[in-house]
């Protein structure tokens, strides 16, 4: 047999690889790296534990689990993704524009930045509630 058959027939009903795993194996390599400069005995074993967890979900064959890990990892992911492209739209817009959270769903709403007070409608709930700009 040749070598692919080999590895797909040792891989069949193992999870594989995922957003996670890829995760947890950048997190190895990086901290192998700032290891090989500091040399620290904690960081090789907790490279070596990552790494180790990492090859453990790869080749687990309980599907069910790795599928729910890799859910919450991608829900956390998404709110911490989101968070820094909200402070970078923030920080590109600071002299065109303002946000705001509506008091109700608690949204960002991105605003003209205009000096004045001004009444604003939530294009999520529709609530409607008053705002004030200070240019």
């Amino acid at each position: 047999m040749k070598l692919r058959q080999k590895i797909e027939k040792f891989m069949y009903g193992r999870y594989g690889n995922d957003k996670f795993g890829m995760f947890l194996l950048y997190v190895s390599l990086i901290l192998m790296i700032i290891n090989a400069f500091f040399a620290n005995l904690v960081l090789y074993f907790l490279y070596l534990f990552i790494f180790g967890y990492c090859v453990f979900r790869i080749l687990s064959r309980n599907i069910n689990k790795r599928y729910m890990e890799n859910q919450k990892f991608e829900k956390i992911s998404r709110k911490v993704i989101s968070y820094f492209k909200l402070k970078r739209s923030i920080w590109r817009d600071r002299k065109t524009h303002v946000y705001t959270k509506c008091p109700r769903c608690r949204i960002n709403i991105r605003l003209p930045k205009k000096a004045g007070k001004h009444q604003v409608k939530c294009p999520k709930c529709n609530t409607v509630f008053d705002f004030k700009c200070r240019k």
